[in-house]
């Protein structure tokens, strides 16, 4: 059985909070599992790296816990957040910057993910 869990977020964009909680629960799911798991932020989801955009989201109208805070429990359980290149220079301005903890990675990268059997993917 594949133990390393390699997620794509494309379509679950900061206009639409409350698509992206299921990616990041069913992540911190697989954590519990004991899975390694990496995170690929691609397009416009890319936004969800930049600062302060997931700390002023909600998936929910009720606010009990912000994007932010789901990824700040990612990152706490060592899982890894990755930026596409590509996403980065189409969406992201030049007077902001990402989390700290957000990589580089780009298409090749979860593409390699996708062809090695050890790793099974998602995308979202």
């Amino acid at each position: 059985m594949a133990d390393k869990l390699a997620f794509l977020i494309w379509a679950a964009t900061p206009d639409r909070p409350e698509l992206v909680v299921t990616p990041l629960v069913h992540a911190l799911a697989a954590r519990v599992l004991d899975a390694e798991v990496e995170i690929h932020f691609a397009g416009p989801a890319v936004r969800w790296l930049v600062e302060g955009v997931a700390d002023a989201s909600y998936a929910t109208a009720q606010k009990e816990k912000s994007v932010g805070d789901f990824l700040r429990e990612l990152l706490a359980e060592d899982v890894r957040l990755f930026a596409c290149g590509m996403a980065r220079a189409a969406w992201v301005e030049e007077n902001e910057t990402l989390i700290p903890a957000a990589k580089a990675a780009g298409a090749t990268a979860f593409v390699a993910r996708s062809l090695d059997p050890a790793w099974r993917t998602l995308v979202f």
